[in-house]
């Protein structure tokens, strides 16, 4: 059971965060300090009474993991019976093959996993909400899609399709 193996090497959103002391960091904890989560959905979250085990392979230098890595550790904060760890792309490439999105293994991606590490699902890379509006091709609405996930403005669908695969 490789994912489990992967998932007991990993290491805590402390550590990951930890790995780069300087910018990669602060844009880290920036992104985590910003999402506001409503009461409907903090209480969707708690409702989850079941072990959930989340593997995130994900990089401290990459953009997307800077935006959604904080996102799942939002959950796992909300919902202790959530835990995550993380583990880097490089060296996983072989485990990952499974989740290529559009021929390419992407990073984050979260594998969601059950108590006994049977996969439930995986969020690729960035929200699907985000990969729609980049579909459509209107050039205008996908620079202004992009503008507002860098700030942080797809948080809660990266949140709300992590918690669809859960429940």
């Amino acid at each position: 059971m490789i994912l489990k193996e992967l998932f007991e090497k990993g290491v805590d959103f402390q550590t990951f965060i930890n790995l780069d002391g300087d910018i990669n960091r602060d844009l880290i904890l920036n992104t985590y300090n910003n999402i506001i989560i409503d009461g409907t959905l903090i209480n969707s979250i708690k409702l989850i009474k079941k072990r959930i085990n989340v593997l995130s392979f994900a990089e401290i230098w990459c953009p997307d993991c800077k935006i959604n890595v904080p996102c799942l550790f939002k959950l796992t904060e909300i919902n202790s019976n959530i835990q995550m760890r993380i583990v880097p792309r490089e060296g996983n490439e072989e485990v990952m093959e499974k989740y290529k999105y559009e021929g390419k293994i992407r990073i984050p991606t979260f594998v969601v996993l059950d108590e006994e590490f049977n996969e439930l699902g995986a969020f690729i890379e960035t929200p699907k909400t985000l990969k729609r509006v980049i579909n459509t091709g209107n050039e205008l609405q996908v620079i202004i899609a992009k503008r507002k996930y860098n700030k942080g403005g797809y948080s809660i669908d990266t949140i709300e399709e992590v918690l669809s695969i859960i429940v």
